[in-house]
């Protein structure tokens, strides 16, 4: 039996190249997806662990709870700190490290590193050797700084040009002096790093006389954990934090690979799906086989072989080609890992230097899953031809499946069917998080029920392509039967599509509705023209404001300031508007009582209120961070959203109790509103600083817009892999299918029917099992994208469902030309065969 399922592997070397290229494709995406995150995790660590060489004991401040009403500080690192860690017995030198937010500008006045990724620090002394000088010399003064040697070559600076660069204030236009290089993660990642003498570093970052951290390194001899107890006896306990280096680089490590994690997860979630979709393939294929050799294993049962040799040797010819297929896929996707890691490069995303990483757990994974699927898939045709007795098999009174199959069939897929429905519909009504779950596990039910009814639906839904068939005339209609000939072979191949577009309509659902939601917001509870903010959401400096009220045409400010203050022994955080203006600068829904903000008077969006038992004219009393409390009333209670909620307080009560006032954004009306013109004037009197954004609310939508648009492009990117494997199905179910109709095609040739008439007849017959297909699936994804808009729709409002019917219509047009395309190679085969020998096949 071993011998004979061989044999039948290599006879059947055509059909079963479909099959492995489908398995393989999958493997490929799994195995790819381990070497590239591997890869990029581990030239990361390295690269990380690099940078802590220098850092044998970090210092830090520890963070004091709050106590009762009382708002407790931070201590500070003070100078008097570091020359006492400097002085510890074991310790050879510290180093004060101070760190801030810094946008550098390129020469054309764009920001580098998209924000987030902007830093400045501060160089020690003459000669830092956390940050080797390649050229130039250390920084002295304000108007000096040193950049690192990655930004410099990306920007085309050199030792002694002028760069823009912005903390939190004016702009600023220091000279090189020198460029350094560091393996710093950040600057890895495409962004920049700036660094100031000390003195400078500390004034600009607002700390005087702070630092931010304390590195000491050990003298010779004495080790990490040594140098680490000496310094917790040394300094007050209670206010500082010790942690060694080599612990450093471990979280480091642990951090870098529990974000790798979530990558890995999501691009191995696609590359499950087209495994699913490949296991269709699988199964249809080896199904086709076995009908195909129905004689040949009954000839075999009744020479003696059992029912388990012959299910056994199915699973051995399975076994073969999934051994082929993943080892061909571990190879493919081990040039996936390496083309992903270049891409990443091309994209402008630096990744530090490394080898390529194919770990064991890749080569078994890969083979594991390639062989695994395989036979899995491969196992119910297998025990399905064992099954059948072998005088039924030798005259083929077993084709037809049962009443009672069907019957069973049915309903089980009624049953799934409506207990996803039934699942997806409670998630709805759910909360938020709560009804992820549920609505997941629903969506996994509905799918399956689908899936199983599929040969049901497939009648009435090919039926209703009727009249577009009878326009082909003859070929119309004999590709319209052909595709109910068989409905489960056809309801696999137009399953492997429709779980695609399933996923691909439903993300397409929920972007378009988000994006419309969002649009909302800002245009129902925005009345400003302009929202000013920093380029990384940090803090604004307060003469932003200030700038802003003194340009022509500025008829109302208001900016929007966050402090902690303590409010029932629970720390909450207050935002300080401009009370006179504020009203005419938003459009919030009131719940209860009135808008206003002015003296102790505030306003409160729902959910606050409701965790405080609160309601217009009910007064609490607030601790803030400098120790005194006041009384306050609330005069309104407002519906609040994602842009505006909390506790809403005058300025000119909150600022006060403020040690280090800033904002978050500053809300800016215009006479003329929104036009390019006052846009330039805003930025130009704030110093055209790169670090600000002067945004329209059209300009905040469509930022927005372009986060959505980029998530969409990247999933429909990784769902094409699935499109690709269910158009190989549809190859592969075109191809055997005209193998099995071999005479019968011949037989229509005989009787006149011309080759091109053939030819359309195999591509109409792809085009209807495509179309159906498409139209279970966009069907599929529009009601699971209202459903997670309904679970959406409690934590966001403005929540609208929108149906892209221009995508969707693409989206089918995409299924019939997925239908086409897949028909040539099996619609010219079956034009080229030979009648005569057609007609005596069997």
């Amino acid at each position: 039996m071993f011998r004979t399922a061989l044999r039948n592997v290599l006879a059947h070397k055509a059909r079963l190249l479909m099959t492995v290229l489908a398995v393989m494709l999958g493997v490929a995406f799994v195995s790819g997806t381990l070497v590239f995150t591997n890869t990029l995790s581990d030239a990361l660590q390295k690269s990380s662990a690099k940078g802590f060489d220098q850092v044998d004991v970090a210092v830090t401040a520890e963070a004091q709870p709050d106590v009762g009403d009382r708002i407790v500080k931070t201590p500070e690192l003070t100078q008097a700190l570091l020359e006492r860690s400097a002085k510890t017995p074991g310790a050879a030198s510290a180093v004060g490290v101070v760190t801030g937010f810094t946008a550098m500008a390129d020469k054309d006045g764009k920001l580098i590193g998209g924000g987030f990724q902007s830093q400045g620090g501060n160089y020690w002394g003459t000669k830092d050797v956390r940050y080797p000088l390649v050229s130039g010399r250390a920084p002295r003064g304000v108007n000096e700084v040193v950049i690192d040697a990655k930004t410099a070559e990306r920007a085309g600076y050199e030792v002694g040009d002028t760069v823009r660069l912005s903390v939190d204030g004016p702009v600023l236009a220091p000279r090189v002096t020198g460029v350094f290089t560091t393996d710093d993660g950040n600057v890895a990642a495409g962004g920049s790093l700036a660094l100031f003498d000390t003195a400078s570093a500390q004034k600009l970052f607002g700390k005087p006389g702070v630092y931010d951290e304390i590195d000491v390194k050990a003298a010779a001899g004495t080790s990490q954990s040594a140098l680490k107890s000496a310094l917790d006896a040394a300094l007050p306990k209670g206010q500082v934090e010790t942690t060694t280096g080599r612990q450093l680089a471990d979280d480091q490590a642990r951090t870098i690979s529990s974000s790798m994690s979530g990558l890995k997860q999501g691009l191995l979630v696609f590359a499950g799906i087209a495994l699913f979709v490949g296991t269709f393939i699988i199964a249809n294929t080896f199904t086709m086989l076995v009908a195909q050799r129905t004689k040949e294993l009954a000839l075999l049962r009744a020479v003696g072989a059992s029912r388990r040799q012959v299910t056994r040797s199915v699973l051995i010819e399975a076994f073969v080609v999934g051994t082929v297929a993943g080892v061909t896929g571990l190879v493919a996707g081990i040039g996936i890992g390496a083309g992903l890691r270049s891409l990443m490069g091309t994209l402008g995303a630096t990744v530090p230097d490394g080898p390529l990483v194919v770990s064991p757990g890749t080569v078994a994974t890969a083979l594991g899953v390639g062989v695994v699927i395989t036979m899995l898939a491969a196992w119910l045709p297998g025990r399905r031809a064992a099954k059948i007795p072998p005088v039924a098999a030798m005259s083929s009174v077993h084709a037809a499946a049962t009443t009672k199959s069907l019957v069973l069939r049915n309903t089980l897929g009624a049953l799934f069917s409506a207990a996803g429905v039934a699942v997806v519909l409670a998630a709805t009504t759910m909360g938020g998080s709560d009804g992820q779950a549920p609505m997941g596990l629903g969506a996994v039910l509905l799918i399956l029920g689908v899936f199983i009814l599929t040969p049901l639906l497939s009648r009435p839904l090919i039926a209703a392509s009727a009249p577009l068939m009878r326009i082909f005339g003859v070929s119309g209609k004999l590709a319209r039967q052909n595709s109910v000939r068989n409905p489960r072979r056809t309801a696999a191949t137009a399953s492997a599509l429709m779980i695609g577009l399933t996923l691909i309509t439903g993300m397409t659902v929920m972007a378009g509705s988000l994006q419309r939601s969002i649009d909302k917001m800002a245009s129902s509870a925005i009345r400003a023209d302009y929202i000013v903010s920093m380029a990384n959401g940090n803090e604004l400096s307060p003469d932003v404001d200030d700038k802003l009220r003194s340009v022509a045409g500025v008829t109302a400010t208001s900016p929007m300031r966050n402090a902690p203050g303590r409010i029932d022994g629970t720390t909450e955080y207050l935002t300080g508007v401009t009370g006179s203006a504020f009203g005419g600068l938003t459009d919030l829904k009131v719940a209860d009582g009135a808008f206003t903000v002015a003296g102790a008077r505030v306003v409160v969006d729902e959910n606050t209120a409701k965790s405080h038992h609160w309601k217009a004219g009910s007064t609490f009393t607030v601790h803030y961070e400098d120790g005194k409390k006041q009384p306050l009333t609330v005069a309104g209670v407002y519906e609040g959203n994602q842009l505006i909620r909390g506790i809403i307080v005058d300025n000119a009560v909150l600022t006060p109790h403020v040690a280090d006032p800033a904002d978050m954004q500053v809300m800016v009306k215009t006479s003329g509103g929104a036009s390019d013109g006052t846009a330039d004037r805003l930025e130009k009197a704030l110093g055209s600083n790169p670090a600000i954004k002067v945004q329209s609310k059209a300009d905040l939508s469509h930022e927005i817009a372009k986060t959505f648009t980029l998530v969409l492009n990247m999933l429909y990117g990784l769902l094409a892999m699935a499109v690709i494997v269910a158009v190989l199905g549809v190859v592969n179910t075109l191809a055997m299918s005209v193998f099995e109709r071999s005479q019968e095609i011949g037989m229509l040739r005989a009787i006149g029917l011309d080759r091109r008439s053939v030819k359309r007849m195999v591509r109409l017959e792809s085009l209807v099992i495509s179309l159906f297909g498409g139209v279970l699936g966009i069907g599929l994804g529009v009601f699971f994208g209202w459903a997670a808009g309904e679970l959406l729709g409690t934590k966001m409002p403005t929540y609208e469902l929108v149906l892209p019917w221009g995508r969707m219509a693409l989206f089918l047009t995409l299924a019939a030309a997925v239908g086409i395309l897949a028909a040539l190679w099996p619609a010219r085969r079956a034009s080229r065969l030979n009648m005569l020998a057609a007609i005596k096949s069997e």
